[in-house]
């Protein structure tokens, strides 16, 4: 069966939201997110809250383990809680909303946006994710 583009799309074609709205739609998909986990503790059990998929075929963390419980106790305000939880998350977060505004800046203005980071600097993150996971496992965070 043939299958048909909706209309005022082109075949093959990915169907994206217009750059002004993108922003608002991520926006709008992490308050979500935050306010399901002010609500919903990612310490009890039976929650409807994704596990890590490296964690649970592995037992190590990955570099992101611990950001649910981080985000939990952020939006509690228990900014040592979330610093515990996963202390090169935090970290990055300054980066990640800088990220984000420029992001949002280019969408409005009708531009695409790529970070500037280059080779060197995808290097350095993906070094320094590898590095953060080594460390926190053989430190048994």
């Amino acid at each position: 069966m043939r299958q048909v583009a909706p209309s005022g799309t082109r075949p093959g074609r990915n169907l994206r939201l217009p750059l002004a709205v993108q922003p608002v739609a991520v926006a709008v998909a992490a308050l979500a997110g935050l306010l399901y986990l002010y609500g919903h503790s990612p310490y009890e059990p039976a929650q409807l809250l994704p596990r890590c998929p490296f964690h649970w075929l592995t037992g190590l963390n990955c570099p992101a383990c611990g950001g649910t419980r981080m985000a939990y106790a952020f939006v509690h305000g228990d900014m040592a809680a979330a610093f515990r939880a996963n202390p090169a998350l935090c970290a990055a977060l300054p980066l990640a909303a800088y990220a984000y505004t420029r992001w949002s800046a280019a969408c409005l203005r009708g531009q695409r946006y790529r970070l500037p980071l280059g080779r060197r600097g995808s290097a350095l993150i993906l070094g320094a994710a590898l590095a953060w996971t080594v460390l926190r496992n053989i430190l048994g965070r």
